[in-house]
């Protein structure tokens, strides 16, 4: 791997700007400012704005939390401190700056279009002030522009972006990951940095912390990435699309905070040989490349047709969606699932998802601006890259004519029922053959069971041959003529 030339600069004190970078091992923004810096500051910075807005939810609020509390706790191990700064990025940068008398800061780039905006201000303002600014691409493995057609067009499709981005891969020299070794003796010690903020609870900013949302750190990332290497992975092909089962990395929450380097994760795939973990990496890397190279999807349908789709205004069946409500097991269990925990396996996400714009002919937006706020994980690429995808509204999107039968999808991927009785406590007692349709049961089966549906269970809040007919037709009005009819 090759990274873009960067213009160097020999300081005696630069800080490093944390953001979605919370560890320090694998870290290329640590390396390259202590390569460039004689002493290091490592700094974070809240902002109450985005902390209490709509597009935040507590777990990913949690996590980071989490997530900044360990990193303080392996810094001071190490005599140095995180700084914790709140309020506007540049003036916060700056007074720090001063302070301590620091005259650079180094930054990992973000891709979200507004992250770029707003990184684009803050580098004028310190600039302003005569503070050298260098940012350095780190939460992707290839960057933007790297893996693109011999057009110099990027893709739009990922088979023929994977093969690129092997290719590039095994073409491009893979130089060490970096190590802390390299920026521990620059690191400025706490005495020297003074007073920093307590790390804050969720509740500072109105969130409900809960333990069952995921514990976010590079302590627990090491451990879930061993463990999912020294077992799992080795059947993963196999069970990562079954949700009752422990068949994935649960690595998701950690890559959007950054406890784990992608170098890191690309390595432990590579050495494995496993080329269907690596394949979801490499998903990974095409929707974060999308929001560089067409920055419209982050509010508008990557296919300018799709904004014709007349989605339905129906706020209660939302809601019903919303709450694990709508008479369909596999559905209800993975939205319960999302609120209870702050994540949600990926096949039942992908369920959920086409369940709200296809059965019931909702806005992905809304769905997508849900999960922003109940998923630790929450990263505008991989979330909006999904809903698009689901909702056929996206590049290499499915075609309009797919609408997951919730049911077969149930009976394939959670066999048993396990997923459901654990996650909709009412359906625990239903024989398995009408655990994925509890509407079917006779009332005999259904009184032994404890679940009568429409009483202990509510109906389907929609008939799912007439919703599959009406996406099809809805969905075909506008982004085709030709509907292939399929289950």
């Amino acid at each position: 791997m090759t990274l873009p030339a960067q213009p160097r600069a020999h300081l005696a004190h630069g800080i490093v700007w944390l953001r979605r970078d919370l560890r320090l091992d694998d870290h290329l923004v640590l390396a390259l400012a202590a390569e460039q810096c004689e002493r290091v500051t490592v700094a974070f910075v809240l902002d109450p704005d985005l902390l209490r807005g709509p597009r935040v939810g507590a777990p990913i609020v949690q996590a980071f939390f989490t997530a900044l509390a360990d990193l303080r706790a392996d810094l001071r191990a190490l005599g140095s401190e995180l700084v914790l700064l709140e309020g506007d990025f540049a003036q916060e940068l700056i007074a720090l700056a001063r302070r301590v008398g620091a005259h650079g800061v180094f930054y990992g780039e973000d891709y979200d279009p507004a992250m770029r905006a707003r990184d684009a201000c803050v580098e004028d303002a310190l600039r302003a002030v005569g503070i050298h600014v260098q940012s350095v691409v780190d939460h992707v493995y290839a960057p933007a522009g790297t893996i693109i057609q011999a057009t110099g067009k990027p893709y739009t499709v990922f088979t023929p972006f994977r093969r690129r981005w092997e290719a590039w891969a095994a073409e491009s020299l893979q130089p060490p990951v970096p190590s802390r070794a390299a920026i521990v003796g620059k690191l400025a010690t706490g005495v020297e940095l003074g007073s920093s903020l307590a790390i804050p609870t969720p509740e500072s900013y109105g969130h409900a912390s809960s333990p069952d949302f995921p514990t976010v750190s590079a302590t627990v990332a090491r451990e879930l990435l061993e463990r999912f290497i020294g077992g799992p992975i080795e059947a993963y092909s196999e069970t990562r699309n079954f949700p009752a089962l422990a068949g994935t990395s649960h690595l998701s929450p950690h890559l959007r905070a950054g406890t784990i380097g992608i170098r890191t994760c690309f390595a432990a795939a590579f050495h494995a040989r496993d080329r269907v973990w690596l394949s979801e990496l490499i998903w990974r890397e095409f929707y974060q490349h999308l929001l560089v190279h067409f920055p419209h999807v982050a509010e508008q349908p990557f296919v300018v047709a799709a904004q014709a789709i007349p989605y339905r205004d129906d706020p209660a069946a939302f809601e019903a969606w919303c709450a694990g409500r709508t008479g369909y097991p596999i559905v209800d269990a993975g939205m319960r699932e999302l609120r209870a925990t702050g994540w949600m396996h990926n096949r039942t996400r992908m369920i959920v998802a086409s369940f709200l714009t296809k059965h019931l002919l909702l806005d992905y937006r809304w769905g997508e601006r849900w999960f922003e706020r109940w998923l630790a994980d929450a990263d505008l690429g991989a979330n909006n890259g999904g809903w698009q995808w689901s909702s056929s509204t996206g590049t290499d999107a499915a075609p309009y004519f797919r609408v997951f039968n919730p049911i077969l999808q149930g009976q394939r991927f959670d066999p048993e029922g396990a997923y459901v009785r654990r996650w909709v406590p009412e359906l625990r007692n239903v024989p398995t053959e009408f655990i994925h349709a509890p509407w079917e049961m006779p009332p005999l089966v259904a009184s032994e069971a404890g679940c009568v549906v429409g009483q202990d269970y509510p109906q389907p809040i929609v008939e799912h041959a007439f919703a599959r007919i009406r996406a099809i037709e809805v969905y075909g009005a506008v982004l085709g003529s030709k509907a292939r009819v399929k289950s």
